[in-house]
């Protein structure tokens, strides 16, 4: 991410559904301003408390939904969205947003969890997705991706693709999954046909891997 957006002093940037700020934190000192966008008001206050803490004084914390963000047309010149699509109502709706707000040339930047296309893996993402995390929307195809964000008005690069194993303590973890749920998921993998256990390689502790991408559209 770094490297696409590079050294861009006096420009102001987006990091839509910033989460705990990781993605705002290393725009901070690419950037004249950062604002962290999220609808969490605890991942705000995460957020801004983190900042502080490092001594990031360009940034500035806003809640709103991707969908409806609160700022004019045309205010940023990058935008960044860090494994926070796929907890968006409307897909579409938080892509036209981030193009509304974005400057004629704009940059923006997204990372997420992809779904693997076919239905049988999808399907079994989806699930395994929504038992850990009942704010989940959905997993989107890279197919899925191009074809929004050209509708939105985007030109999207080539996507970067990687593979990320998921440690399913840590996974579990940190969403605190109330032990019925962890239960639920690992009774799901121990039933997996060979396709899905295969693609998903399925670890005997319960940890797996997912598709990762991470696409420039301008």
């Amino acid at each position: 991410m770094m490297e696409l957006i590079g050294a861009r002093p006096g420009e102001l940037a987006l990091d839509l559904g910033c989460g705990g700020g990781h993605a705002a934190f290393r725009l901070a000192p690419l950037a004249a301003h950062v604002i962290a966008c999220d609808l969490s008001a605890d991942m705000l206050g995460v957020a801004t408390r983190e900042a502080a803490r490092r001594g990031l004084g360009n940034l500035t914390a806003c809640r709103a939904r991707a969908e409806t963000l609160p700022f004019a047309d045309h205010c940023f010149d990058v935008a960044v969205s860090r494994f926070s699509a796929h907890h968006w109502r409307d897909f579409a709706a938080g892509l036209a947003e981030v193009r509304r707000v974005l400057k004629p040339g704009g940059l923006a930047v997204f990372m997420d969890v992809v779904s693997p296309g076919p239905a049988l893996p999808d399907t079994w993402l989806q699930t395994l997705e929504l038992l850990r995390d009942p704010s989940h929307v959905r997993d989107h195809s890279l197919d899925e991706w191009r074809e929004s964000l050209g509708r939105a008005g985007f030109e999207p690069a080539p996507a970067d693709t990687f593979r990320l194993r998921l440690e399913f303590d840590d996974w579990t973890g940190r969403m605190g999954v109330p032990a019925d749920r962890a239960l639920a998921i690992r009774s799901l993998q121990k039933q997996a046909c060979a396709e899905v256990a295969d693609h998903f390689a399925f670890g005997e502790d319960g940890s797996f891997t997912v598709d990762t991408m991470l696409i420039a559209a301008r």
